[in-house]
């Protein structure tokens, strides 16, 4: 199963025209929204903390191995303290065809929520380094301009959208189908012999993962045409519904 780093703005001086914080703290409220998605869809991931830089994200991301290095910012056009610019930029380095394809999935479903989709676009850069320097493929993701009023409006209010949308490119990208969280359950495994295969598709074709015995403890985070998102211990994966209890 996929695994990312996902590196909201540790950027607390930058605030938003509104008054509702700063672009750190918003988009670390983003990242919250995104977790249950996440979690649903069996993308595991790692996060940064408010206190750390871009640069120690980008070093604790390349001291591990991840499939995706995805970072959440808002713009800022610093024309006075309220700027007319809007827009939406997907930055990817100009050298990954994976931050590439990356980038114009994010473009192509935010421009179906975003009320100006003509300025949502993509853009090769070299100068930033959460796209330049980790290990793996990544996009940097200006969601707005934080001191343009409608969209600093726009990340507060539509954030559980922003959220929903985000994951269901990560999940485009990484060849998933996408699944709605559901409440958290406990099941177990409850087979009559053998065990039950957890996988890392929701397919009976898809490579093995682990070997679930009977009566093993998984917790459920989301469902799909009669498979399980389960965690089971370190691992997640798809397993039968059919043969968990819940």
């Amino acid at each position: 199963m996929p695994i990312i780093y996902l590196s909201p703005s540790t950027q607390e001086s930058n605030p938003y025209i509104t008054g509702s914080g700063s672009e750190e703290y918003n988009m670390n409220l983003l990242a919250d929204a995104m977790e249950p998605y996440l979690l649903s869809n069996g993308i595991q991931y790692r996060r940064n903390t408010p206190d750390m830089t871009a640069a120690s994200s980008i070093r604790q991301a390349n001291e591990g191995w991840y499939d995706f290095y995805l970072a959440l910012h808002s713009n800022a056009a610093g024309q006075g303290e309220a700027s007319p610019i809007r827009g939406i930029i997907a930055f990817y380095y100009p050298g990954s065809a994976q931050g590439k394809q990356a980038a114009e999935i994010f473009v192509s479903n935010l421009k179906e929520i975003y009320p100006l989709p003509d300025q949502v676009r993509t853009q090769a850069t070299t100068t930033l380094g959460e796209v330049r320097q980790p290990r793996f493929p990544a996009v940097l993701l200006e969601l707005g301009y934080h001191d343009n009023y409608s969209d600093a409006t726009w990340v507060e209010t539509y954030r559980q959208q922003i959220a929903q949308n985000l994951v269901l490119s990560l999940t485009e990208y990484f060849g998933l189908p996408f699944i709605w969280p559901i409440d958290p359950m406990d099941g177990t495994v409850n087979v009559a012999y053998g065990t039950l295969n957890l996988r890392s598709r929701p397919s009976h074709t898809s490579s093995v993962l682990a070997d679930l015995p009977n009566g093993a403890q998984v917790r459920i985070y989301g469902q799909w045409q009669g498979w399980y998102v389960v965690h089971y211990g370190d691992l997640v994966g798809y397993a039968a519904a059919a043969y968990i209890d819940t």
